[in-house]
């Protein structure tokens, strides 16, 4: 077999060497040709075929999509992964303050101001607690250019007994306050005969009883009950009861609130401004207050009414009244705007404390009466222009029958007995019916924890109707106040504000007649007045803190009531001490 393979195999190799050999003799000549190149080739951009972006597509199959459905078929994979347990972050937490249940405050001034505060409070049981509080402010006077003693002194002593069950709250307190001024403010150019007549000395006595009691799972939700007995060093003697219950009751899903009011005034002076009889008073109102509240995403709404019967004992008199309380609120840009608007009115007591508090230099001898505020209309805006500030603006006419103004007294300095508030230095009281239109503006900014500044300012407009104008009442006031942690140590804060203009009445001597002398009434302006206080103080440790104040700091020796300048720049030292017993 390997013979016959390789006797093959020379016979291919014979024939193949046969045929290379008669091929090459064939193409032994193969003639000449001449070629004439012209130039070179240089192709251009035209010479180029250009594919098309967007070939057709003759297949109309094409023109058609296929709908392409998914199917996930899912089939659950043993895992053996255990996730860890989480822990907390941790936080670094800031010491919490004690609270101390007692605390003194002590502080001493130029004109020999003394600021005295005691507070003390323990617990008699696991719900029970009593408490007292101590108050003295005092000042030797001394104002620039005063001919009087212009010296003055408060002091109150206040007791609490405090009792909370799950369901009951009682609070009960006593008190008792002593106020001494002096009718200093008599006008210029008496003679030192005439003011030696003068004892401008003259003393206010407050005793209070009151009670608060609330439940919180019934229809009657508290109660409120009062008993001033008001008195001064010239025989006059005033008591007041005041009454408040409240009760609610639930109506369509809505809560029903009334409350209702008695409120008793009985009191006199020893005599009238000229000394010829005595003044006495009493007025025993009752009103009713039903209110319901409907409260939905972006608005609210406060329907009720107050209705008073009012009597007065002394004149054998009564009289009904009827006031709107309406109030409504809708929120048109979330928190950033929301527009409120209401009416209300009330029947408002006016007392001879209530007067002497507004009114330290006010003359024993006023009439009282009730104010009949018969509406106050209001419309407004209020809301955040970040979450740092706020706003708040205000419209609102408001009427009032029977609005006390405070007015200069007349002299009466020749009369037999004189008595010290009859010098022209002393404030009775006026009634009219007046109509106030008002514009108010409020700004607060909390800048962060340790920085607030407050902003506000009021602008009114009075028209009475008996008076020639609405005595004492400024039309411009302004305010600022800021408070500021500089460090955890120091603290400051500073108040400003700033009242208009105001009129009264100032007696003048006749040139006429000359004994005895005569006045006659002229109205006054009362200059607009600026006044600046600041602050600062230092916590020297949880229990102990001093501070340092500075009031009046432009030193302006102005007038709040005509004829009374206050005192200049005053400085108070002091410190505050916490502790437990």
């Amino acid at each position: 077999m390997t013979k016959i393979f390789q006797n093959t195999k020379g016979l291919v190799l014979v024939l193949l060497t046969c045929h290379l050999s008669y091929a090459q003799k064939k193409d032994e000549n193969i003639g000449t040709e001449v070629v004439n190149v012209v130039k070179p080739y240089t192709p251009t951009i035209s010479d180029a075929f250009k594919v098309k972006e967007i070939p057709s597509l003759e297949d109309a199959d094409n023109s058609k999509k296929e709908a392409i459905k998914y199917n996930f078929f899912s089939f659950p994979v043993a895992s053996t992964f255990v996730p860890l347990k989480g822990r907390a972050a941790n936080v670094d937490k800031s010491q919490a303050e004690k609270l101390y249940k007692n605390f003194v405050n002590l502080g001493l001034g130029n004109y020999t101001t003394l600021n005295a505060e005691l507070f003390v409070t323990e617990n008699i049981s696991d719900h029970e607690y009593v408490g007292g509080m101590f108050r003295h402010l005092s000042s030797q006077g001394g104002i620039k250019d005063v001919a009087l003693n212009n010296d003055f002194y408060t002091t109150s002593l206040d007791l609490t007994y405090g009792n909370q069950l799950q369901n009951l709250t009682w609070i009960s307190d006593l008190g008792y306050q002593n106020q001494i001024y002096n009718w200093y403010g008599i006008p210029e150019n008496f003679t030192q005969t005439t003011i030696d007549r003068i004892n401008p000395k003259h003393t206010f006595n407050n005793f209070y009883l009151g009670t608060n009691l609330s439940l919180s799972d019934s229809f009657f939700k508290e109660a409120s009950f009062k008993y001033n007995r008001f008195w001064d060093t010239n025989g006059s003697i005033e008591n007041r009861i005041f009454v408040k219950p409240s009760f609610e009751f639930g109506l369509f899903n809505e809560k029903i609130k009334t409350n209702f009011i008695v409120d008793y005034l009985g009191g006199n002076f020893e005599k009238n401004f000229f000394g010829t009889n005595t003044i006495k008073y009493g007025f025993a109102n009752f009103g009713i207050h039903p209110s319901i509240v409907v409260n939905k995403n972006d608005w609210a709404l406060n329907i009720g009414a107050s209705v008073f019967y009012s009597a007065d004992n002394q004149n054998s008199s009564s009289k009904i009244f009827v006031y709107p309380q309406v109030n409504a609120s809708i929120k048109l840009v979330g928190d950033l705007m929301i527009f409120y608007t209401g009416v209300e009115g009330s029947l408002n007591q006016n007392s001879y404390r209530d007067f002497s508090n507004e009114n330290p230099f006010v003359s024993p001898t006023l009439v009282i009466a009730p104010t009949d505020k018969q509406f106050n209309l209001f419309a407004g805006f209020k809301g955040k222009l970040s979450n740092n500030l706020s706003y708040n603006l205000r419209g609102a006419v408001q009427n009032e029958k029977n609005k006390p103004l405070f007015v200069s007294n007349e002299f009466n300095m020749f009369a037999t007995n004189s008595e010290s508030y009859q010098f022209g230095n002393s404030f009775g009281v006026v009634y009219d019916d007046i109509r106030t239109m008002n514009l108010f503006g409020e700004l607060k900014a909390d800048f962060s924890k340790n920085a607030t500044i407050g902003l506000n300012g009021s602008y009114s407009r009075f028209f009475s109707t008996f008076q020639e104008e609405a005595w004492n009442l400024p039309t411009l006031k302004l305010g600022a106040t800021l408070n500021v942690n500089i460090t955890k140590k120091w603290f400051a804060g500073a108040n400003v504000f700033y009242v208009g203009e105001r009129k009264d009445i100032v007696y003048i001597q006749s040139m006429i007649t000359i004994f005895p002398p005569a006045y006659y009434p002229e109205i006054t302006n009362l200059k607009s007045y600026f006044d600046a206080n600041f602050n600062v103080g230092y916590q020297h440790s949880e229990r102990l803190t001093g501070f340092l104040k500075f009031n009046n700091i432009a030193n302006q020796s102005y007038q709040k009531w005509m004829n009374y300048p206050v005192q200049g720049l005053q400085v108070l030292l002091g410190a505050s001490y916490k502790f437990d017993f």
